[in-house]
């Protein structure tokens, strides 16, 4: 990896210029085609090596600009890399990665972009090996309920948090790398451990998800489906639009961050049954008052949002 020596500011002035020679990026979608279009648009990468599970994905990447060339499988990706973003579903992960250690050069940063990260961190000790402390995890939060390279930006991540999610072996100075990559794309970095990230995430993210989907789908079972659609205005279109998520994508996340799912669901019932006990006993005070909580709540994490 090259570390230039400024001679100027990036965008915002968020650090110094710096520059990759090869981005290897494995699994070209939404997420990882933003990260490269965003590194591209900084100047800091010169060239990406891209492969994915599907070869129209690489094919509408290189025809997009987001990589320069197509590779055949990720241990071709990653040779000669120096920065490497593993973008595919969660438990596809450790498979990448044990693919791809004896291929990795001893500096480059890998980093991943999972939605749990627990399970990430403990499969990827075994998967990387002595390789394991050039290992990142990162989340970025950010993304749109359409997935796929044709939609990725370069500014997906501006503005938006990443979560990164080091080990007690990864190295310090690629901690701090990671971090700076990150803030190239936009991105407010913070640093937690994997168990306090799927935590939180399985509180603001993970469980509002899941309850989208269920939402839609008991809108879906009734026989009166179409005609509450046709009504359906801007509050369904906001509640409803993570729904539109991919199947692959979540189906990854949930099982991979169950217990900590499955907590925040207990959560959710004991505070939808409230809210059905004042229903059923025509509590308005009490039905009044989970409302108003509710709402301050919400006003409150907009204003420090």
């Amino acid at each position: 990896m090259r570390l230039l020596q400024s001679v100027g500011f990036l965008p915002n002035s968020r650090m110094n210029a710096m520059r990759f020679e090869k981005l290897a990026l494995i699994g070209c979608g939404l997420i990882g085609g933003s990260f490269a279009l965003a590194l591209k648009k900084a100047g800091c990468v010169q060239h990406v090596s891209g492969t994915s599970a599907s070869l129209a994905s690489c094919e509408a990447a290189l025809s997009l600009g987001v990589i320069d060339e197509i590779a055949n499988s990720s241990q071709a990706a990653v040779a000669g890399a120096d920065l490497v973003l593993i973008a595919v579903p969660v438990f596809s992960i450790e498979t990448v990665l044990a693919d791809i250690a004896p291929h990795l050069s001893p500096q480059a940063l890998v980093m991943d972009v999972g939605s749990s990260k627990s399970m990430v961190a403990e499969k990827a000790k075994s998967a990387l090996g002595d390789q394991y402390p050039s290992f990142v995890p990162a989340h970025p939060i950010a993304g749109k309920e359409q997935h796929g390279v044709r939609h990725a930006e370069a500014s997906l991540f501006e503005n938006h948090k990443t979560i990164l999610t080091p080990t007690l072996e990864t190295r310090p100075e690629l901690i701090t790398l990671a971090k700076s990559v990150w803030e190239i794309t936009g991105s407010k970095v913070s640093i937690m451990s994997p168990a306090e990230h799927d935590q939180a995430l399985a509180a603001i993210s993970h469980l509002p998800h899941l309850i989208a989907f269920a939402a839609v789908n008991a809108l879906h079972s009734q026989p009166q489906r179409e005609l509450f659609l046709d009504m359906a205005g801007p509050g369904f279109r906001d509640f409803s639009r993570i729904a539109a998520s991919s199947p692959e994508v979540w189906l990854d996340i949930f099982l991979s961050n169950k217990e900590d799912l499955l907590s925040q669901l207990q959560a959710f019932k004991v505070a939808l049954s409230t809210f059905e006990e004042g229903l059923l006993s025509d509590n308005s005070a009490s039905i009044t008052q989970l409302i108003d909580q509710a709402s301050q709540v919400r006003k409150h994490w907009r204003l420090n949002g």
